[in-house]
This record gives C-alpha cells, sequence and structure tokens, in this order.
C-alpha cells in the first residue's frame, strides 16, 4: 500500500511540474531582464507575437502598437518576444531592440527578453503554444517573424494567426472585441 501511495505522489507531482495548462503558468524575462509572471494577465486577453528588427513584416509594429493604443487596458495586451530565428532579422541586443521599437514605432506593448521560438533552444512558453500535447488545442510550427497566438482571458490557447496577417485585421480586432 505504501509503495502505491508512493507512486501516486511522484506521478502527481511529476504532472504537476510537466504540465503547464495556461499561460499564466510560465514567467519570462521583460526586455529589461526582470521576471514578467504572465499570471499577472489573469482576465485579459493576450495577442503573442514573435519580432524581429530587420524583417519585411517588421512594419507591422506600427498596427501592433495601434491595436494596443486603441484595445489594450483591462481587457486586453500585446505581448512581443523578438527571436533571431529566421534569416538573422533580429541580431540586435534587448536594449538595441527597446531603442529600435521606441523610436521607429513608438512602442509601448510589453516586449519581452529575446528568446529562441523554434529549433532545439526553443523557449518553454513557445513549446506550449506550438504542442497540442502542452496546450490542448492545438500543434503549429512558428514559420516566420510575426506569427501572432491568440490567448483567451483564463490563459488558454485560442488560435494561430499567419504572419502576414496583420494585427489589425477584422478576425483579430473581433476575437479582441467579442
Amino acid at each position: 500500500m505504501k509503495k502505491l501511495i508512493l507512486i501516486n505522489v511522484l506521478l502527481l507531482a511529476a504532472i504537476t511540474t510537466f504540465a503547464q495548462s495556461s499561460l499564466h503558468d510560465f514567467v519570462v524575462k521583460d526586455i529589461e531582464g526582470n521576471d514578467f509572471n504572465l499570471s499577472s494577465l489573469k482576465g485579459k486577453k493576450v495577442l503573442v507575437v514573435n519580432t524581429a528588427s530587420k524583417c519585411g513584416l517588421t512594419p507591422q509594429f506600427e498596427q501592433l502598437q495601434s491595436v494596443f493604443e486603441q484595445y489594450g487596458g483591462d481587457d486586453f495586451v500585446i505581448i512581443g518576444f523578438p527571436a533571431n530565428n529566421f534569416a538573422n532579422q533580429e541580431p540586435k541586443s534587448n536594449s538595441e531592440i527597446v531603442e529600435f521599437c521606441e523610436m521607429n514605432y513608438g512602442v509601448t506593448f510589453p516586449m519581452m527578453s529575446k528568446i529562441s521560438v523554434k529549433g532545439d533552444d526553443m523557449h518553454p512558453l513557445y513549446q506550449w503554444l506550438t504542442q497540442k500535447s502542452k496546450n490542448g488545442k492545438q500543434d503549429s510550427e512558428v514559420s516566420w517573424n510575426f506569427q501572432k497566438y491568440l490567448i483567451d482571458e483564463n490563459g488558454k490557447l485560442v488560435d494561430v494567426i499567419k504572419p502576414k496577417v496583420k494585427p489589425d485585421d477584422a478576425k483579430i480586432i473581433s476575437w479582441i472585441t467579442h
């Protein structure tokens, strides 16, 4: 009986340790290197986007900022994750990324520290975003910079939006407002 109890306790501990069932289970680093607990976003819809400063899609920063200015607040937030996974299009340091985003696009939505969004060094958050076994919704692959992940108020993955779809697309705005 003791062995059975021990096995159950160890199994429960393993499940609790490795299964992250929502966005809110993660702590990431913001662009300044400070911990950013995603549980602070409970009750908000979240658009997670991987960004790059030297990409043909970089002008999407302008639409992202516009959407954030119009809808951001108590119910919605955008979080940018710079990544250098595609054609070396984000070679800048975190401090250079901040300067670039503020100077060129007036970005005020939260930007996180540069991470990897694919490959062997994929950040655990992106593992959750891209693996149905972890997010419970769907498998996806980050195909390029500015891929968008829509997360509901409970931290659950709702949809994946392809990189070329602009942040102010009717489908995204409808999701934010309903």
